[in-house]
């Protein structure tokens, strides 16, 4: 199992994309600490997790909340020992589906703020366990519009880019120190309720049916499909274990081919 006796905090792990991530980890042998907001879906994912075998704990933790996550960072590497492995997958808000000229300010700048506050809390406070043990993996997860500009986005491609530029500095700052920082860049997962709800919208926006729009993304990878909640989740795996251990300041392409790197 590529990551046994890991330990790994997901924030976010109750939602989709953190659930698939948890799930992928368990299987492959990790110890889980899942935090979120709510306690709900995050003992949802823990108890798919637990009937599984494997070890998980579930804290309500708020990632724009900088004492909480240290107190809980603490508390993994009171209890478990260590903290091997830190990826934060909560949501940013809303921001797509309008033009830039007509988005209200405050929906364009909310998720850059949200996601820049609970990145640096998050990844600095990992950083921080990490640097003391001489390891550790910080991940994070963007999107193809951190790289090519879409129409009617709003501030999302300037979120993943605001992301990846944070995840290269601390991948520069803290590689000394033998803790890696590295992305997955995904193309939209279409299994996930977010992606579905977005898209939906973008192709009300274009004036087609929604299947028409989803086949005209798949249209534009190299491999005529879109990465699934598996396909992200199963590349986390890879970049979290130690076969990724050259790997640092670097932003994973999981586009499916979208993008040619």
């Amino acid at each position: 199992m590529l990551l046994e006796n890991k330990v790994a905090v997901i924030y976010g792990g109750g939602g989709a994309v953190g659930g698939a991530v948890a799930r992928a980890f368990a299987r492959e042998g990790a110890q889980l600490f899942l935090a979120g907001r709510a306690l709900m879906p995050l003992e949802a994912v823990a108890g798919d997790v637990s009937t599984a075998g494997s070890s998980v704990d579930v804290a309500q933790v708020d990632a724009l909340d900088a004492d909480a996550v240290e107190r809980h960072a603490a508390r993994v590497v009171a209890e478990a020992g260590r903290l091997d492995v830190s990826f934060n997958l909560i949501g940013y808000g809303e921001t797509q589906g309008a033009p830039l000229l007509e988005m209200a300010r405050e929906r364009f700048v909310g998720p850059i703020s949200t996601a820049m506050e609970a990145h640096f809390i998050t990844a600095t406070t990992a950083g921080r366990q990490m640097v003391e043990a001489g390891s550790g993996v910080i991940l994070a997860l963007t999107a193809q519009a951190a790289r090519v500009p879409y129409v009617n986005t709003g501030g999302f491609g300037v979120t993943g880019a605001a992301i990846e530029g944070l995840c290269r500095q601390l991948a520069a700052e803290l590689g000394p120190h033998g803790v890696r920082v590295a992305c997955l860049r995904s193309g939209g997962s279409p299994d996930t309720p977010g992606v579905e709800e977005v898209w939906t919208r973008h192709a009300e926006n274009a004036g087609v049916p929604k299947e028409d729009w989803w086949a005209s993304m798949a249209d534009k990878t190299a491999l005529r499909r879109l990465p699934m909640l598996a396909d992200v989740a199963n590349a986390a795996v890879l970049l979290a274990s130690d076969h990724a251990t050259a790997i640092t300041a670097e932003v994973t392409n999981v586009t499916c081919g979208e993008l040619f790197d």
